[in-house]
C-alpha cells in the first residue's frame, strides 16, 4: 500500500505561529494545574487529596507540560522536534510519528480500545455512593491517609455495615480491608476489568487519565490535560464522600450516610460521567 501521498493530503499543518501558540498555553495550563504540588514538594510537604495524581499515576509536570500535536498534525518549522522521541520529518516539516508509535504500542492501544469502548457502551451506575473509601478502612483500626475519621472507627464500620456495597473497580477493590471484600455485591479481577468497567464510577473517569497518558505523543496536549483536570476534580469528590475528615484542608464533606449526601454525590457522579463520556470518546477516535 502506498501511503506517503496520502498521509500528507489528510495532514493537518500548523504553521510556527500556530503551533507554539498552542504550545506556550497547553504549558501555562499545565503549570497552574501543578502548582500546589511543585510547591509542596519544594517544602517537602504532601496533601491527602491533591497529591494522589502524582502517587497513584506516574505523573510528572514535566511530562504534563510538556505539548503534542496529536496523529495527523504537521508541525512548520519545528526543527527542533525533529530528534523527539516518536517524531518524524516529512516534506511539509515535522509530525508525530504515528505508525511507528501504533506499531510499538500495539497491544497497549488495543487494550485500551477495547476498554473505554465496552465502558461507553453502558449505562452508568451511579449507586456506589462513594463507599470504596470507607470498605478500605473498615475494621482495620488505621487509615490510609493522616487525616482523622469523621465519625470515629465505630461510627465508619457502622456506615459500611448499613450499605451494600457495589464497586466494580478493581483497583478500589484491591485495597479494601479483609473484612470489607466480601460485603462487596462483585468480584473485581484485572482480568475482568474490561467486562465490568462502568462509566458511572469515579476511579473510570480517573483512569482515562492513565489511558490518555499511556498513548502518549498519539494524545493531542490539550485531550491529555482534559483528562488530567476531570481525574483531579474526581479526586476531590472521593475524599469529600469518604470517611476522613478534611476540614483542616478547607474541604466540606458530602456526608453519604444521609439522604442528601447520597443525593449531591449522585448528581456529581452523573456529571463526571458526561464529562468522562466526551473525553472517552476523544481517546477513541485517537485509538
Amino acid at each position: 500500500m502506498v501511503q506517503g501521498p496520502e498521509v500528507l493530503d489528510a495532514a493537518e499543518v500548523l504553521d510556527a505561529a500556530q503551533w507554539r501558540a498552542r504550545a506556550d498555553a497547553h504549558a501555562a495550563r499545565a503549570d497552574a494545574l501543578t502548582a500546589g504540588h511543585r510547591a509542596r514538594r519544594a517544602r517537602g510537604e504532601a496533601h491527602p487529596v491533591e497529591d494522589f495524581l502524582y502517587t497513584y499515576y506516574p505523573t510528572r509536570p514535566s511530562r504534563l507540560r510538556r505539548w503534542h500535536p496529536g496523529a495527523g498534525v504537521v508541525l512548520a518549522d519545528a526543527d527542533e522536534r525533529a530528534t523527539w522521541r516518536h517524531y518524524t520529518r516529512d516534506a511539509r516539516g515535522v509530525r508525530v510519528d504515528d505508525a511507528t508509535l501504533r506499531d510499538e504500542r500495539a497491544a497497549t492501544i488495543a487494550f485500551v480500545a477495547g476498554l473505554l469502548r465496552a465502558t461507553s457502551g453502558r449505562p452508568a451506575q451511579l449507586g456506589c455512593f462513594g463507599l470504596h473509601e470507607w470498605a478500605m478502612v473498615y475494621r482495620d483500626g488505621q487509615t490510609r491517609h493522616p487525616v482523622p475519621l469523621r465519625l470515629g472507627a465505630a461510627g465508619t464500620d457502622a456506615v459500611v455495615e448499613a450499605h451494600r456495597i457495589r464497586c466494580s473497580h478493581y483497583d478500589a477493590f484491591r485495597f479494601f480491608t479483609a473484612d470489607a471484600a466480601p460485603r462487596n455485591a462483585v468480584s473485581p479481577t484485572r482480568e475482568r476489568q474490561v467486562e465490568l468497567e462502568q462509566p458511572g464510577c469515579l476511579h473510570a473517569g480517573m483512569d482515562l487519565y492513565k489511558w490518555a497518558d499511556k498513548l502518549g505523543p498519539l494524545v493531542p496536549g490539550e485531550l491529555l490535560l482534559d483528562a488530567f483536570t476531570l481525574a483531579r476534580d474526581i479526586r476531590v469528590l472521593d475524599m469529600r464522600a469518604s470517611p476522613y475528615d478534611l476540614a483542616d484542608h478547607g474541604y466540606a464533606p458530602v456526608p453519604i450516610e444521609t439522604p442528601e449526601g447520597k443525593a449531591e454525590y449522585a448528581a456529581a457522579q452523573r456529571g463526571f460521567a458526561d464529562r468522562g463520556a466526551a473525553i472517552r470518546a476523544r481517546l477513541l477516535a485517537v485509538c
